[in-house]
């Protein structure tokens, strides 16, 4: 009998394929605002599946937002992000990721892979710090992590701005996306 060694060893790893539990997981932003402070935003609908391997290193995820599920805590500045001068919410119904490769560098985990917004594909990686596995009360098993990428917008086409008075800028370019994710493994 041979037996695939893997490369990582992870306390609590299980390879097999885990459905997002959305009612315990964000998909966020920020962004900067006015050249002084963040606003930060979620998406308040999304789906993800992750496959494990064997080797943690060739386990794999996609991942989809819908955009008009936007969520900066203000309708107005929502409305004006579903429309054609940000995400074009009914031309480009939904944010997507395909990873394309799992890696560790000095001991962290990076997942690279695909992102869409509106119609425009890039690379981009994302820091994934695993939080754990466990069972929880119901008898699901769970994965916890979490997962932070910096994109400039524009190179999505998200380009609207406006100028201040005072100088500067109305938005930044630079976003944050953040994810607080917790998975159950299917059976």
């Amino acid at each position: 009998m041979t037996t695939t060694a893997t490369t990582i060893e992870i306390p609590g790893y299980r390879a097999g394929t885990w459905v997002i539990d959305p009612t315990h997981s964000e998909v966020g932003f920020s962004i900067r605002h006015l050249m002084i402070s963040k606003v930060k935003g979620k998406f308040e609908r999304f789906e993800a599946t992750f496959v494990t391997a064997e080797d943690p290193l060739q386990s794999s995820v996609t991942a989809s937002a819908e955009v008009a599920s936007i969520n900066t805590n203000e309708p107005n500045r929502d409305g004006h992000l579903r429309t054609g001068d940000f995400f074009s919410a009914d031309e480009f119904p939904t944010i997507d990721f395909v990873s394309t490769g799992v890696r560790v560098v000095d001991g962290e985990f990076k997942v690279d892979g695909d992102l869409t917004i509106k119609g425009v594909t890039k690379p981009v990686t994302f820091d994934f710090d695993f939080g754990g596995f466990g069972g929880d009360p119901y008898g699901n098993y769970k994965a916890g992590a979490s997962a932070k990428t910096v994109v400039n917008r524009e190179d999505f086409g998200l380009t609207w701005n406006a100028a201040l008075e005072t100088g500067g800028m109305l938005l930044g370019d630079q976003v944050t996306i953040t994810l607080e994710l917790q998975a159950a493994l299917q059976q």
